[in-house]
């Protein structure tokens, strides 16, 4: 975690954390077999781009377990759609609302909002989950908001069943999970040295699964079967060429986040 050290994250988020997930009910979170998560959506077709509208109704198309995207929090508090801090100039996170309204994406689309990407969710039959990344900030306080204004979107929404979570931050995670304890959230960054966080340490804290580099498995299979001893997923990104998809699912990964959706459902099906 970038604005605290792990000390500090214990010390601030620990307790909160281990008495709010004794709360929660036990209940089975891996799903059956490894299942595909499409990175920024299903974007690499024609008429679409990563993060749009678009590549979101095409993964819904498809049926897949989820299509992930990036959030940002603007200084007013709107939540933008994008994966870098910065587009075509924009700072999105110092930015208004109205700016980020202006900015077009490759496939001719305006930048969307959460709002948007929570509604194609919502009207689609597809069982497609929305797998929102809240992007880390610079600050705790931005962190903590950015965390807010999205729970509060998908509450609005009533899309709640179909939103999952990922971050970062783990004060983000915590956060979430403070505010719905029943939300489906993984960590991204807690097998870094100076964050050190181990599958166990992480399901103390209530989350729900971790989220990694594929170099991460690699260097530790064995925390594969300790998530699933603790009750908590494993999703690997970004895998894209039938080898290393093959290698995660084989792996016993619960998820592959890829930017080759088609594929990913062809293997996982074999």
């Amino acid at each position: 975690m970038k604005q605290t050290t792990k000390l500090l994250v214990a010390a601030l988020l620990f307790g909160q954390a281990v008495a709010m997930n004794a709360q929660k009910a036990e209940r089975p979170l891996a799903p059956q077999g490894t299942q595909v998560v499409a990175h920024r959506g299903h974007w690499d077709v024609e008429g679409a781009a990563q993060n749009s509208r678009r590549s979101l109704q095409n993964a819904c198309d498809l049926g897949l377990y989820g299509s992930e995207i990036d959030i940002w929090l603007t200084k007013d508090g709107h939540l933008f759609v994008n994966h870098d801090a910065d587009y075509d100039g924009v700072t999105l996170q110092d930015a208004t609302a109205e700016e980020c309204r202006k900015l077009v994406l490759k496939n001719g689309e305006h930048m969307p909002e959460l709002k948007d990407m929570l509604k194609i969710v919502k009207k689609s039959p597809s069982p497609t989950k929305l797998i929102i990344e809240v992007k880390e900030c610079r600050t705790l306080a931005q962190n903590l908001a950015s965390a807010r204004a999205t729970v509060k979107a998908v509450r609005k929404a009533g899309v709640r069943n179909k939103v999952e979570y990922i971050s970062f931050s783990l004060a983000v995670c915590v956060e979430i999970l403070r505010l719905d304890p029943e939300a489906q959230v993984a960590f991204l960054d807690g097998w870094r040295k100076d964050v050190g966080l181990t599958p166990e340490d992480l399901h103390k804290l209530g989350i729900t699964g971790i989220d990694y580099h594929l170099s991460v498995f690699r260097n530790h299979p064995d925390w594969v079967a300790e998530c699933h001893r603790l009750g908590m997923i494993t999703n690997v990104w970004t895998v894209s060429d039938d080898d290393e998809l093959r290698e995660f699912r084989d792996m016993g990964i619960d998820f592959l986040t890829t930017n080759t959706p088609v594929d990913a459902q062809r293997i996982c099906g074999e």
